[in-house]
């Protein structure tokens, strides 16, 4: 029996996939969780073969828990369940060592023959992400990365260097890089461009 823990803050897409996996006689979903710090718990808690997790979500995102566990040493395989056909999350998602990347639209025996797949070692990727994901480098850098989302959701560059434990020069730079990386007119323009290709 392969042993899963489902993430993802839509309370009735949660339902309607723990229901449609439970329908396979060797899936056994042990716990659903609606944001990243419930699915942490639930990980700690249940040791599942499996974490299937959203990106987006309250709390630590799908990236951010693929993130923790990975560095954590856990033996939990994370898969990707996403809307969210953007190379960048791709990319990140292989960094952060998870092992599957499907798309929500995708036939419900093809999410289970990925988990098979996923749990019996393999990686499943749906293939025409994989093929952009490789023509779509994402040209920041961590700091950058932090410095940008921040800025995008508002934050004031004092209250970004105070927060990141950073000099309010340097976060200038970083945000000065960034823009000039993506080719935008101003903080503003260069979150949303970095959101877009999923790259934050």
């Amino acid at each position: 029996m392969i042993r899963l823990v489902l993430a993802e803050d839509q309370a009735m897409v949660c339902g309607a996939l723990a229901a449609l996996l439970r329908l396979e006689t060797d899936l056994a979903v042990v716990a659903e969780a609606g944001n990243g710090d419930a699915a942490w718990e639930a990980v700690q808690q249940h040791a599942p073969d499996l974490l299937v997790t959203d990106i987006e979500m309250p709390g630590m995102t799908g990236l951010e828990l693929a993130q923790r566990l990975h560095a954590a040493g856990s033996t939990t395989r994370v898969v990707i369940l996403t809307t969210f056909a953007r190379a960048g999350y791709l990319r990140r998602a292989l960094e952060a060592g998870v092992r599957g990347y499907l798309l929500k639209d995708a036939p419900s025996e093809q999410l289970a023959a990925a988990l098979r797949q996923v749990h019996a070692g393999g990686r499943a990727i749906d293939p025409q992400l994989a093929a952009a994901a490789w023509d779509d480098a994402d040209p920041l850098t961590e700091r950058e990365r932090a410095v940008l989302r921040l800025a995008g959701e508002g934050v004031k560059s004092a209250e970004i260097a105070e927060r990141l434990h950073l000099s309010h020069g340097t976060v200038r730079n970083y945000l000065s890089e960034a823009i000039g990386k993506l080719g935008a007119a101003n903080r503003i323009e260069a979150y949303r461009t970095a959101r877009a290709r999923g790259w934050l």
